[in-house]
């Protein structure tokens, strides 16, 4: 490490780290020989991507395989206007190199799966999970653990937010919980809404995120006190945080090899048991349209999301399905949608159940499915 060299350009750069006692030339050098993979871009990625490349990291892994989307610019501040429509990998990197050129980014513009993040994950020192998921939590923590890699981990949600580091190894050679100590097993599908679900107030993946790069830079460089076996917890509205410990739980199996973490995850049970209901595609939604056959379509989003595009139908807010139960017919077809299919999927569970409805559809995929296939004008949602 000692062979890492400064340019006088560098160091000036760096200069407000090289003055702290605890940190100095040492630890700036820890920086530029370390690699850090960065799994999502999105509200976590983008301060963490951004502290991390401003502090002189020297070589940067980004995963994701998404593209900028309007709707992201309200909290993913690595991007601009500009972006819409491009990859999020190749969009990142191009405004990182403009924040420090000295850093080597390194483009993985790919989905991780278990076919691929043994391979992927085997070249850096740490990685940094942003992701926005159960199945690839879970994946990136067994990685780690099979790797021998240290994972620093945040999540957000709505107005809470969570930071810990996994699998971490002291300079005593002692290795801390890792994901599955603290979460053995994944919530039942359909418990926990995502983000596009349940939404997140912008400024929260900010703070965490810049949280999560405080612990890789902690990790790297060896000043302070990681968050290995601790979890840290925020709350936004009330601004009141908790630690809670972490302890390695002896009775579960070790790691050895990756799984199928949609399976694992329930995902595939979702799919056949808790929304087990009658389908119907964008595609036959508008010939039915175009038979002039009488239906009703009902959208189960809220008042906002229906401001921002929909397709004319009858607006009930998921939380008010019960209550509006006669604006329902049951004498003709009904197809019943939101954003992704998922609401509109346990508003029909609920009014099969409770109400005995037999003539219900689920839009397949929601209006994200018809502003792809039928109607490109309402991708701005």
């Amino acid at each position: 490490m000692s062979t890492v060299k400064f340019t006088k350009e560098e160091l000036e750069r760096y200069s407000r780290h090289l003055i702290i006692p605890e940190f100095n030339i040492q630890g700036q050098r820890r920086l530029k020989n370390a690699k850090v993979l960065v799994i999502g871009s999105g509200g976590l990625g983008s301060p963490l991507l951004l502290y991390l490349t401003a502090a002189g990291v020297g070589t940067i892994g980004i995963v994701d395989f998404d593209v900028v989307d309007e709707s992201n610019l309200q909290r993913q501040v690595l991007f601009s206007v500009e972006d819409v429509g491009q990859s999020k990998t190749s969009s990142a990197i191009e405004r990182l190199k403009g924040l420090n050129p000295n850093v080597n980014f390194i483009e993985h513009n790919i989905r991780l799966t278990s076919e691929n993040a043994l391979d992927i994950l085997a070249d850096y020192d740490v990685v940094a999970d942003g992701t926005d998921n159960f199945p690839t939590r879970y994946l990136v923590n067994d990685a780690c653990v099979i790797l021998q890699k240290t994972n620093v981990y945040a999540s957000i949600f709505r107005f809470e937010g969570q930071v810990s580091v996994f699998n971490y190894t002291d300079e005593k050679g002692n290795t801390g919980p890792n994901y599955r100590d603290l979460f053995p097993s994944p919530p039942p599908p359909g418990l926990v809404p995502s983000c596009a679900e349940g939404g997140v107030i912008g400024v929260l993946p900010g703070i965490i995120g810049s949280m999560q790069a405080n612990e890789v830079i902690k990790v790297i460089t060896g000043i302070g006190n990681p968050l290995s076996g601790r979890l840290f917890l925020f709350d936004a509205l009330t601004f009141e945080t908790r630690t809670l410990k972490v302890h390695k739980d002896s009775s579960q199996p070790g790691i050895v090899k990756l799984i199928d973490y949609e399976v694992f995850c329930g995902l595939n049970q979702q799919t056949e048991d808790v929304y087990k209901v009658k389908e119907i595609t964008v595609q036959e939604l508008e010939k039915l349209k175009d038979s002039g056959k009488d239906y009703q379509l009902v959208d189960v989003r809220e008042t906002y999301e229906y401001e921002i595009a929909h397709l004319d139908g009858y607006l009930i807010p998921l939380g008010q399905i019960e209550d509006k139960v006669d604006k329902i017919d049951s004498n003709k077809q009904v197809i019943i949608h939101c954003r992704s299919g998922v609401r509109s999927a346990q508003a029909i569970e609920t009014l099969e159940k409770k109400f005995g409805f037999t003539n219900l559809y689920n839009l397949k995929g929601g209006i994200l499915a018809y502003a792809k296939e039928i109607d490109n004008s309402l991708a701005k949602y």
